[in-house]
C-alpha cells in the first residue's frame, strides 16, 4: 500500500495522527496538521510504501506551529525529531522545505553503520556514479538532468556506503534544486515534476523534484560505486572530464564526509576501498547536453 493509495482526506487524517511511511533503509513517522505537508507527500512521495502503525520507527518527525499565536501572527513552523527540537523556527511557508532538510539531518546524525558523504548518486548499466560537492557545485542539476533521462536516482543529498562491505544503499528523495537550476532542469525536462517553489529561504528559492517511480521501487537494490566525480558548474565553462589521482580523490573526498572522524578507521577504510574501485575525476560544465552523452558513454 502506497501513499498514493490514500485520498486527500485520509493522507490528512493519518498524517494528524502520524503515518509511517518507508524510505530505502530507513522508516519514519511523519506527524502534522500542516496542509503544505500534506500536499508535499501526496505530490512527491505518493509511491512510498506505508508501514504497518506498530512497526519500529527510525525517526519520529514531527512539524506544527510553535503556539496559537504563531498561527496567524507571522505564523512559523517548528520540526521536531524524538521530541527534540534541533533547530530555530523558519516561516510557515517554509514547512515542506523544513521536513525534507530536517529529514537529511535526521539521516546523517544517525546513521554511522554507512560512511557518509555529502554527493549525489546514480546508477546506470550497473554502474553507480557518485558527484560530490558542496552547495554551488552543480552536482543536483546534474543528478536531476541524469535521472530525467532514465539513470536510477540513489539519492541527491547523501550517498551511504556500508562501513561493512562498500555497498552503496539507496535513499531516492524529491532531488533539492535552487534558483537557476529550477528553471534549467524544468526547461531541460518537461515531464519532470515539481513541488512548491519556496522563495527567500536561506539557501535562496528551493523547489523538489519527484524521484521516478522505478527508482523508488528499486530502493531495496544496494548499488557498487564505479565512478567518483566531482562537478564543478561554471557559466560558460567547456565540458571537460580530467582523471584524477587516488591520492587526492581521498582527500577531496573526505572533505565532503559528514562522519567520517566519527568512524575513524572504519571511515579511512571505507573511503580508500570506494576510490580504490572507482574511477576518479574532476568535471566541469556549464552545458546539460554536452554532459548527459558523456556520462552516458561513460556508463556503457
Amino acid at each position: 500500500m502506497n501513499i498514493s493509495s490514500l485520498s486527500d482526506s485520509d493522507l490528512q487524517s493519518r498524517l494528524n495522527k502520524g503515518l509511517n511511511f518507508r524510505l530505502g533503509d530507513f522508516s519514519v513517522r511523519l506527524t502534522s496538521s500542516i496542509r503544505a505537508i500534506t500536499i508535499h507527500l501526496s505530490k512527491l512521495y505518493a509511491s512510498y510504501e506505508i508501514l504497518d502503525e506498530d512497526v519500529f520507527v527510525d525517526f519520529h518527525i514531527k512539524l506544527y506551529s510553535p503556539s496559537l499565536f504563531r498561527r496567524y501572527f507571522r505564523p512559523q513552523v517548528n520540526f521536531s525529531f524524538d521530541g527534540q527540537v534541533p533547530f530555530k523556527p523558519l516561516p510557515f511557508s517554509q514547512a515542506a522545505a523544513m521536513f525534507e532538510w530536517g529529514l537529511n539531518w535526521c539521516i546523517a546524525n544517525h546513521s554511522n553503520q554507512f560512511l557518509i558523504m555529502h554527493a549525489a548518486v546514480v546508477e546506470l548499466n550497473g554502474q553507480a556514479f557518485i558527484f560530490p560537492g558542496a552547495p554551488g557545485s552543480g552536482k543536483s542539476t546534474l543528478c536531476a538532468a541524469l535521472v530525467s533521462q532514465g539513470w536510477r536516482l540513489l539519492s541527491d543529498e547523501m550517498t551511504l556506503v556500508s562501513i561493512e562491505d562498500g555497498s552503496i544503499h539507496p535513499v531516492p528523495r524529491p532531488i533539492s534544486l535552487k534558483n537557476q537550476s529550477i528553471k534549467v532542469i524544468q526547461n531541460f525536462s518537461k515531464d519532470a515534476i515539481f513541488g512548491q517553489v519556496v522563495e527567500d529561504t536561506a539557501k535562496g528559492t528551493i523547489a523538489h523534484m519527484r524521484s521516478p517511480d522505478t527508482s523508488i521501487y528499486t530502493a531495496d537494490k544496494m548499488a557498487i560505486p564505479a565512478k567518483l566525480i566531482f562537478p564543478k558548474y561554471k557559466q560558460g565553462s567547456k565540458t571537460e572530464l580530467i582523471s584524477l589521482s587516488k591520492a587526492n580523490s581521498v582527500l577531496k573526498a573526505a572533505k565532503q564526509c559528514f562522519n567520517y572522524s566519527v568512524l575513524g578507521v572504519q571511515g579511512f577504510e571505507s573511503l580508500c576501498g570506494l576510490v580504490d574501485q572507482s574511477d576518479c575525476y574532476e568535471f566541469s560544465y556549464s552545458n546539460l547536453d554536452e554532459a548527459i552523452p558523456l556520462f552516458k558513454e561513460l556508463a556503457s
